[in-house]
C-alpha cells in the first residue's frame, strides 16, 4: 500500500460518535457562546473531547504486564497501596495503544486519535499517587473540565475583528492564552519547580514548561477547529530556546526552517516524560550529557583511567546519593526522586521509541537492588540495539556508556553466581520509607 493510501485509510478509520454530555454546566456554558460562533454545518462534529472515539489502524503497544515492571509491585510488597497508580498507568496505556505509525508522526495541532490532555493527566495522576500515598486519586476528569473551560473561554474573547485576517485571528488566540489568561513559561526543568512539568499544576498555577504550554495550545486549536472557528491549517512553533513561547502560525506560510520546531504526538509524549526523568533522576551532578553515566559513576561502573577528572564535589554528590539510598530516603531537594524517575522510565519503555530507555531503567533497578530485573533489561537493551537499523553513534559519550554497560553486565553475572538474586537488606527500607516531608 502506498503512503498516500495508508494515510487515507487511517483518516477514514477515525469516527466521531456523538453522546450526551455528562456535564450540564458545561453544556449551558456552550449554549451561551453559540451566538458568537459561525453556524455549524450538518456534518460538524460535537465539541467535546469525550465525544471523540478513534479507531487506529496501527497495532497495539505492549502493555505494562508484558514488560513485568518492578515499581508498583515493589511498593506493594512494602505495604504501600498502589491501586490509584496502577489505574492511572492503565489509562496511560489505553491512550498510547491508539498510536499507529502514522499517528506518531502526526503534528499535535491536527492530532485526533490520542487525547493528549487526558494522557498527560494520567501521567500526573500516577506520580501524585506515588509521592502522596493519598486515598483519593487525582481528579483527572475535573482537570479535563478545566482544560475544556479554557478553550470555551476563548469564545467570549472572540469577536468579528479577529477574522479580518488569519494573522489577526492567531494573534487573538495568543493574546487570550498569554495575556488575558496569564499563562507563562517556566524555564525550570528540575525538582525545585516540579509543578511546571505536570498538566494539572500548570492549569492551576498558569506557569509551565514549553511542552505543557504547547499541549494546552494544541487543545485550544483542536476545540476551535471542531466548532468551526478555525478553518485553515495551523501549525504550532515549538521553541528550543530557554525562554520562547509556543506560537501558532499559518501553515501555508511555513518555511523550511520551521520544520525542526514542529511537535509531533510522539515527540510531545517523549518530551513530557523525559523532562520528568531529567528532573527526578537521583544522580544529578556529574556527566550532564548522560543520565546513565551519572548513575553508572555512582555505581563505580566507569573506568577511572580513561581521563575523567572527578572534583571533590562530584565525588561527594555520588557518595551522598548512595548514602540516601542506603538509609531508605527516596527523595530530597535537588537530588531527585527514585520513584518518579522509575515511573518515567517505565512509561518511556512503553512508548517503544528508544532502546536506551531500557538501559537507563536497568541502572536504576541496579541501585534499588533488583539485580535480576536489572540484568533482564540490559539484555533487552542489547537485543533491541543489535536488531535496530539505526547507525550507532561513536562519540566519546556513547563509548563510555557502552563500556559501563559491559561492566554492569559482568558485575550482575558475578552477583548471580556468588550470591544468587538476594537483595540487600536496605532495599525494603528504601521502598517502604514514608517519612519524607512532602
Amino acid at each position: 500500500m502506498s503512503s498516500a493510501s495508508s494515510i487515507t485509510a487511517a483518516s477514514s478509520s477515525s469516527l466521531w460518535l456523538p453522546k450526551p454530555s455528562s456535564s450540564p454546566s458545561k453544556f449551558s456554558k456552550l449554549q451561551s457562546y453559540t451566538s458568537l460562533l459561525p453556524s455549524p454545518s450538518s456534518t460538524s462534529p460535537p465539541c467535546h473531547r469525550h465525544l471523540v472515539v478513534c479507531r487506529s489502524g496501527g497495532s497495539p503497544q505492549n502493555d505494562s504486564a508484558d514488560f513485568n515492571f518492578s515499581l508498583h509491585d515493589a511498593l506493594e510488597s512494602s505495604g504501600i497501596d498502589t491501586s490509584h497508580a496502577r489505574e492511572a498507568r492503565k489509562g496511560f496505556v489505553t491512550q498510547i495503544q491508539k498510536l499507529s505509525d502514522i499517528e506518531r508522526e502526526t503534528s499535535i495541532s491536527i492530532n485526533r486519535c490520542v487525547d493528549l490532555g487526558r494522557t498527560a493527566l494520567y501521567i500526573a495522576a500516577e506520580d501524585d499517587s506515588l509521592i502522596s500515598h493519598s486515598s483519593v486519586p487525582l481528579p483527572v476528569d475535573a482537570f479535563l473540565e478545566r482544560l475544556d473551560d479554557l478553550s470555551m473561554g476563548y469564545c467570549s474573547h472572540y469577536n468579528s475583528s479577529c477574522r479580518t485576517s488569519r494573522e489577526n485571528f492567531l494573534e487573538s488566540i495568543e493574546k487570550y492564552l498569554y495575556v488575558k489568561k496569564g499563562f507563562r513559561r517556566s524555564s525550570a526543568k528540575n525538582q525545585a519547580e516540579p509543578r511546571a512539568l505536570y498538566l494539572h499544576s500548570v492549569l492551576t498555577h498558569r506557569s509551565g514548561s514549553a511542552v505543557m504550554l504547547s499541549l494546552i495550545y494544541s487543545e485550544i486549536l483542536k476545540m476551535l477547529r471542531l466548532w468551526g472557528l478555525l478553518d485553515f491549517d495551523v501549525e504550532i512553533f515549538f521553541p528550543h530556546d530557554p525562554h520562547g513561547l509556543p506560537r501558532a502560525y499559518d501553515k501555508q506560510k511555513s518555511k523550511e526552517s520551521d520544520q525542526p520546531h514542529i511537535m509531533t504526538v510522539q515527540m510531545l509524549l517523549e518530551e513530557i516524560l523525559r523532562n520528568l526523568k531529567d528532573a527526578f533522576w537521583p544522580f544529578q551532578h556529574d556527566h550532564a550529557d548522560s543520565l546513565f553515566l551519572s548513575a553508572a559513576h555512582a555505581a563505580n561502573c566507569l573506568d577511572k583511567s580513561n581521563g575523567i577528572e572527578e572534583s571533590g564535589y562530584q565525588l561527594a554528590s555520588a557518595k551522598a546519593a548512595q548514602h540516601r539510598l542506603g538509609r531508605g530516603v527516596w527523595t530530597s531537594v535537588r537530588f531527585g526522586d527514585m520513584r518518579r524517575a522509575l515511573s518515567a522510565c517505565e512509561r518511556l519503555i512503553l512508548l517503544q521509541t528508544d532502546p536506551k530507555e531500557m538501559r537507563d531503567y536497568s541502572i536504576l533497578l541496579y541501585h534499588c537492588g533488583f539485580y535480576e530485573q536489572s540484568l533482564k533489561y540490559l539484555k533487552l537493551y542489547q537485543d533491541a540495539k543489535s536488531s535496530s537499523s539505526q547507525n550507532e553513534s561513536t562519540n566519546s559519550v556513547s563509548s563510555l556508556e557502552e563500556d559501563a554497560v559491559q561492566k554492569l553486565i559482568v558485575r550482575l553475572n558475578l552477583i548471580v553466581m556468588e550470591e544468587g538474586w538476594t537483595r540487600p537488606s536496605y532495599v525494603r527500607n528504601f521502598l517502604g520509607n514514608n517519612s519524607e516531608p512532602w
